[in-house]
């Protein structure tokens, strides 16, 4: 009895303190129920919207600018033609709806009944006017460019440029390819049917597939006879050889691209002219190729003469370092920049190929001497060293992605040999 009045009274003196506790404990745990219920219904509702919009498809209608204006398309998804007004005005206060090209491209988005989006997709951007609880809001973002690396690998039928052509290489990628080679292959006069290439190069390219540039950072050339193989590995500005050589020399192979061209005359000290009809001595190289097509500086020089002389035509004079002189004949024009005392680079353009002076049809009078004394450039192009070797500090870092560069080139022609063994076998 004593213990029971002694419980009674402790609760009647801490009675305030457990009622409180006790209250806040069943608070907290209502509170504990109504927040995990109200969760359970709210991830229902986001599990129920997820769903509705997964399902849910708002129609897309797509079109060039030449295909139909944009005026009509509007119109005709059922808009009005205030409706139409306002979405081009926005539009274009973000770009100059009057300078659209033909191939632009750009969708409409319409949902029972009302404008929902329009996007216009010109070159590597892409403007936008999208309706925001009602209002029209406009905009531009840059399309998203990947990269991706590739590779080829082929063999040569008639010519390099037209073997490349057939494989599915781009003209930019070719002509990087050449000049990658320019000073130690030339591609008209020492290709043979036979002979394989291989290419290994990183792309750009838009989510529309369309490619933005393309990088070389690897080939190969390999004679059919000799079998010899050339390299050439991108590095830090440069194409150097497997040596850790750069590839350039002090001449280039050729004043012309190997693209469309032949030799149609060579060095002779007793070449019957075609116009004048006498033997006399013909000391330089004629280049065949068609009117326009661009002559380069076969080394870095300061021009010496550039104008009309004589039977030459238009001829432009190049003095070069170690008394040597390089002269372009019978140009069409000249190239921008090209006037006495200029400074030429190797490879720039000095002028176009063209029929004037004494000439009997296109072609460039190609001539080079050391000091007075004529040389035939054709057998004097390969006495030229590398010009500089790969810094020794730098020597590790090359040959590491040399190996890299190596992996990827001997996969791609496994890869053709694979393939061209399955096509000869079926």
């Amino acid at each position: 009895m004593y213990m029971k009045e002694k419980f009674l009274a402790f609760l009647q003196a801490h009675y305030r303190r457990y009622h409180d506790v006790l209250f806040y404990m069943m608070t907290l745990a209502v509170i504990g129920f109504s927040a995990w219920f109200a969760m359970q219904i709210t991830q229902q509702k986001n599990q129920q919207a997820r769903e509705n919009l997964h399902t849910r498809e708002i129609p897309v209608h797509e079109y060039s600018v030449g295909e139909k204006p944009i005026y009509v398309a509007l119109q005709e998804s059922g808009l009005s033609k205030q409706e139409v007004a306002y979405i081009v005005s926005k539009l274009s206060s973000v770009v100059d709806t009057r300078k659209l090209q033909k191939r632009d491209t750009y969708s409409i988005s319409i949902e029972n009944g009302q404008f929902v989006l329009f996007l216009l997709t010109q070159g590597f951007k892409r403007y936008f006017v999208a309706n925001v609880d009602g209002g029209l809001v406009a905009g531009v973002s840059d399309v998203e460019i990947k990269t991706r690396i590739k590779t080829a690998a082929g063999e040569i039928k008639g010519s390099l440029f037209n073997s490349m052509l057939a494989h599915g290489l781009e003209v930019p990628l070719i002509l990087d390819f050449t000049d990658a080679f320019s000073w130690t292959i030339d591609f008209n006069t020492d290709t043979r049917n036979g002979d394989q290439y291989t290419a290994l190069w990183e792309e750009n390219f838009a989510p529309s597939g369309e490619i933005v540039s393309q990088d070389l950072l690897a080939a190969s050339y390999t004679g059919a006879e000799t079998k010899n193989t050339t390299y050439a590995f991108y590095f830090e500005d440069d194409f150097y050889d497997e040596t850790g050589k750069v590839s350039k020399k002090m001449f280039l192979k050729s004043p012309i691209s190997f693209r469309g061209y032949r030799i149609s005359s060579r060095f002779s000290y007793g070449r019957l002219h075609p116009i004048l009809k006498i033997r006399r001595p013909h000391l330089g190289i004629d280049y065949a190729a068609p009117v326009g097509t661009p002559v380069q500086a076969v080394a870095d020089g300061t021009v010496k003469f550039a104008g009309k002389k004589g039977g030459f035509g238009n001829f432009v004079e190049i003095k070069h370092a170690n008394n040597y002189t390089t002269m372009y004949g019978h140009l069409k024009s000249f190239g921008k920049g090209v006037s006495v005392g200029a400074k030429i680079k190797q490879g720039q353009t000095v002028g176009y190929v063209g029929s004037t002076g004494l000439s009997t049809g296109p072609h460039l009078d190609f001539r080079i001497k050391e000091k007075e004394k004529f040389l035939d450039f054709l057998k004097m192009k390969n006495r030229n060293s590398a010009v500089r070797d790969i810094p020794a500090e730098k020597k590790a870092e090359f040959e590491e992605l040399k190996e890299l560069y190596l992996k990827e080139l001997n996969a791609a022609q496994v890869k053709e040999q694979s393939a061209a063994q399955e096509q000869h076998e079926a």
